[in-house]
């Protein structure tokens, strides 16, 4: 049975962390407005809970699930498993941040009355954005 590892985030809006997880090639995410709980390898319903998951039969075939239980300071944790941390460590949660920071500026920008003119990906990652305001 694999030990949960509680990883702290800054992120704090839903639509675009789901956005994100899009993004990475998760488009089956459950969301709940009550955390509900997590499921280890062999099905089995563990402690843990959380609001946004990403169920094990999306992830991998040993896999648990992972969850972003939502914190008192309205940000979300990621709950992710021991096992499941070396294909989901820190590279992708860097990865997933990177996403979901894109999301929250073309959200805020677009509610500041700017449209999307082009975007380009640099090699190193990257993005290069070019606006202007709407008329």
């Amino acid at each position: 049975m694999s030990h949960f590892t509680v990883v702290k985030t800054k992120l704090v809006d839903r639509e675009a962390l789901l956005k994100a997880l899009q993004d990475l090639g998760f488009k089956q995410v459950e969301v709940y407005d009550v955390a509900q709980h997590l499921f280890g390898y062999q099905g089995d319903q563990r402690s843990q809970t959380a609001e946004v998951i990403l169920r094990r039969k999306y992830i991998g075939r040993a896999s648990n699930d992972i969850g972003f239980k939502l914190s008192q300071d309205g940000t979300y944790s990621a709950v992710i498993s021991e096992y499941d941390r070396s294909k989901y460590g820190q590279e992708w949660l860097n990865q997933l941040s990177q996403r979901y920071a894109y999301h929250v500026a073309r959200s805020k920008l677009t509610h500041q009355g700017f449209d999307l003119v082009s975007e380009e990906t640099q090699q190193d990652g990257r993005i290069h954005l070019v606006l202007r305001r709407a008329e």
